[in-house]
């Protein structure tokens, strides 16, 4: 789950956890999506901003192979990591007619600042993304239109008007923002007939009506008795891409798993060799879930405070002085429907060997965790929690 160019299992948590306190409804963000805009800072920071920020993109055990003795070769490794985010984002756009997927990277730059044509050639080759001049200084609510503009066009016009009026003014410098939107088919349908209203409970005394979809199929499963939840997989069509749920034995158990997952429990749970095909009675509730964070603060509290600060060092992205980000946006958007395609090849393996008797019971009737991996980059997608309707 650490490979180059993915968010190290690390941060993600860090992330997660740090946005959890701070929320007390769903948490959802997209690791993948965060680490790249990150990269795309890395890219044009110098000195301890870009010290700081390599660091958060790579575990503590692959930061000290980082070590390096001349400037040469520290730059020769950091246009190693922008070539893998490169493949990585190449690796995720080859899979665009299986699935809707759209990770979107933008900067809006105060015009007056000159930056550097190296840089600006640079976040487009190897993220795919643009460095957008705009006049902050005389025209601060034209422009926030232009931006809002822009991410409606990214998010199939699920996000409108983004950032409201007043939220940016002549001050502004520089914009950074990630957009992140996925829909795709399961590998095995939901069959809509047998999608019926269920109670969802907060808790043990609150609870929502839901649409709980249901299917009685084989999943890769494993029971976690030290932590009393529940883990399954459900593929995504061609397994390319899998939903992995964390759901807790008990309606409020949920807050206590949270604070014993680690990075490397949370690889050993999703393991090959931890999961076994099961065949699980699956209850999951239809999805939407839409998100936005500022993540200047939370970025902050998980270690990240040069890279933030007026005294950053972006002399990578433009000659000029004083260049700082005042805003890091992140929106993300899942949909989770019935919808879905019937695997041509091994979809009814094993069925008939397993009893009813051995048939796992996985009812998603309570808050529980859940993430979305690419399985051939190893990377995570989306992770997050659902806990109130």
């Amino acid at each position: 789950m650490d490979s180059p160019g993915a968010a190290p299992t690390q941060f993600l948590l860090d992330l997660f956890k740090e946005l959890n306190k701070r929320n007390d409804g769903n948490v959802f963000f997209s690791p993948v999506g965060i680490s790249t805009a990150i990269g795309m800072i890395l890219l044009g920071s110098q000195g301890v901003t870009a010290s700081e920020l390599q660091k958060v993109l790579y575990s503590e055990h692959r930061t000290e192979s980082f070590r390096i003795k001349s400037e040469e070769e520290e730059i020769e490794k950091r246009e190693e990591i922008h070539h893998q985010f490169q493949k990585l984002l190449n690796e995720l756009s080859e899979f665009s007619n299986d699935y809707d997927l759209t990770i979107s990277n933008r900067l809006f730059g105060e015009k007056t600042y000159l930056f550097l044509q190296k840089y600006i050639d640079y976040v487009e080759k190897y993220y795919h993304a643009s460095l957008e001049p705009v006049d902050f200084v005389n025209a601060a609510d034209e422009s926030r239109k232009k931006i809002n503009s822009w991410v409606e066009s990214q998010t199939n016009e699920k996000v409108k008007d983004l950032f409201p009026e007043g939220s940016l003014n002549s001050s502004t410098k520089l914009v950074l923002i990630n957009t992140v939107y996925f829909k795709g088919l399961w590998d095995r349908e939901f069959k809509k007939e047998h999608t019926k209203e269920e109670d969802f409970w907060l808790n043990k005394n609150i609870s929502k009506p839901v649409q709980m979809m249901a299917q009685c199929s084989s999943f890769s499963f494993t029971n976690l008795e030290d932590l009393q939840a529940k883990i399954v997989g459900i593929p995504y069509k061609n397994n390319d891409i899998s939903m992995f749920v964390l759901l807790p034995n008990d309606t409020d158990g949920l807050e206590k798993i949270i604070n014993k997952i680690s990075p490397e429990k949370l690889v050993e749970w999703t393991s090959p060799g931890h999961l076994e095909q099961r065949r699980v009675d699956l209850r999951l509730p239809r999805l939407q879930v839409e998100e936005t964070y500022d993540l200047l603060p939370v970025l902050e509290a998980v270690g990240i405070h040069s890279a933030f600060s007026e005294h950053a060092d972006y002399s990578g992205m433009s000659a000029r002085s004083g260049l700082h980000a005042q805003n890091f946006l992140h929106r993300s958007f899942l949909v989770v429907t019935e919808e879905g395609v019937e695997a041509t090849a091994g979809t009814g393996v094993g069925f008939k060997v397993l009893s009813a008797e051995s048939c796992e019971l996985v009812h998603c009737n309570h808050p529980f965790l859940f993430f979305i991996r690419h399985r051939e980059s190893d990377s995570v997608l989306f992770f997050g929690k659902f806990s109130s309707p």
